[in-house]
């Protein structure tokens, strides 16, 4: 990312499109008012960036929970217990 630029509310308002485009290109862009910064304009990220930030992907199941799931219920399906649950109402 490059260097942040920062912008008034006037001049941000005045030139949206500009400003967008430059948080789009990976600019930092600090709206302020009346000198204080008070918002950071950021892109979104890509698809491809967002899963590889998915901490869903990254979790592993631990062998001491996996050795445990696998005697009580055969496998890490934490679905059966629910659903082993419901028999019983």
């Amino acid at each position: 990312m490059t260097a942040a630029i920062q912008v008034s509310v006037r001049e941000l308002h005045a030139h949206t499109g500009r400003y967008i485009r430059k948080a789009a290109a990976r600019q930092r862009v600090i709206v302020t008012d009346h000198g204080k910064a008070v918002a950071e304009i950021n892109p979104l990220m890509s698809i491809a960036d967002q899963s590889n930030n998915n901490p869903f992907k990254r979790r592993m199941i631990l062998p001491e929970y996996a050795t445990v799931m696998n005697k009580s219920i055969g496998g890490t399906d934490s679905a059966l217990i629910v659903s082993e649950g419901r028999d019983r109402l």
